[in-house]
């Protein structure tokens, strides 16, 4: 169990939020990141609980919190500085351990669900044009020490946006994952899987990424490793995007992340409906691929402007 390592300030409630931790961590399978945010979201309230009642919270108390109590917490969190942003994550973390104690009939509180998220900015995806898209991916083996290591930065990169992979996904490969067929099977948030058309140019720079590389790849280890021989760390890959943005006059949102962004705009852009590009994704909701509408929007906007001479006035 989880809960001799959380400094709970309440003996009562530390098996309940290890029993929760472990929920998260072997049913859910939450990310490292997401867990180590939630568990620290949930102490923060159990600590602000203790210091708002002078004394250690109990299951009692946990059932009898109003609407306020929860606002209080988020109110004092704003006052220290907490992003809109991360209160709506504390927020939501504070619900989803609500939510496992009335699942297993711990402590049935409806009050948190009077509690409204904090309103967050629109923030649109930001995608590279398709110039800069290919220039990014031909120009990144440019800053690797050896020659391997830069086909492997353009192997990655060319998956990246040629399937629409996030970093983690691609990173997380092994050998053996690289299909014989068409098709790639990824393994997304929360274990889901879903299937990518795996185009002739991303195989072909993954093949060569292979062939230069020093090391015999074993079909059950990282498909992309590192200098070390150990399965890439994300942060390379980062630092070989920071390089190029420099490099190339690109702009901050230049990430790895805004090759993912790129795929979707461009296929939408190439008329693709949305169902095919939330597939394609591994979005949950529809709604969340809908974001891609007003970037396609922009996104055009911008094509015109930059290419057609009655925009240059």
């Amino acid at each position: 169990m989880t809960e001799n390592l959380i400094p709970v300030p309440s003996p009562e409630l530390a098996p309940l939020l290890g029993g929760w931790l472990d929920y998260l961590q072997w049913e859910k399978r939450v990310s490292p990141h997401t867990f180590s945010a939630y568990k620290r979201d949930v102490i923060g309230f159990l600590v602000f609980l203790a210091e708002h009642q002078g004394r250690p919270p109990t299951k009692a108390d946990l059932q009898d919190l109003r609407p306020a109590d929860f606002r209080s917490f988020l109110a004092k969190r704003r006052r220290e500085g907490l992003t809109p942003a991360s209160a709506a994550r504390t927020l939501s973390a504070v619900r989803a351990f609500f939510k496992y104690l009335r699942r297993h009939d711990i402590v049935n509180n409806e009050a948190i669900g009077a509690v409204r998220s904090p309103k967050l900015p629109h923030r649109l995806p930001r995608p590279l044009d398709e110039q800069a898209a290919k220039r990014a991916l031909t120009n990144v083996a440019g800053f690797a020490a050896k020659d391997w290591i830069g086909d492997r930065d353009i192997a990655v990169l060319t998956l990246l946006y040629g399937c629409g992979l996030r970093i983690s996904e691609a990173l997380n490969l092994n050998r053996q994952d690289l299909p014989d067929g068409h098709m790639l099977r990824v393994l997304g948030k929360r274990n889901k899987e879903r299937m990518v058309p795996l185009l002739p140019v991303v195989r072909a720079a993954i093949e060569v990424y292979l062939t230069s590389c020093p090391t015999d790849l074993p079909l059950n280890g990282p498909l992309f490793i590192g200098a070390q021989g150990k399965r890439l760390n994300a942060r390379m890959i980062q630092l070989a995007m920071e390089k190029l943005r420099k490099s190339l006059g690109l702009p901050p949102s230049a990430t790895p992340h805004a090759l993912r962004h790129s795929f979707a705009t461009h296929l939408l852009t190439a008329g693709v409906d949305l169902r095919s590009i939330q597939k394609l994704l591994g979005h949950a909701s529809l709604a969340t691929t809908q974001h891609y509408t007003d970037v396609d929007t922009a996104y055009l906007m911008d094509v015109y402007n930059n290419a057609h001479p009655g925009a240059k006035g």
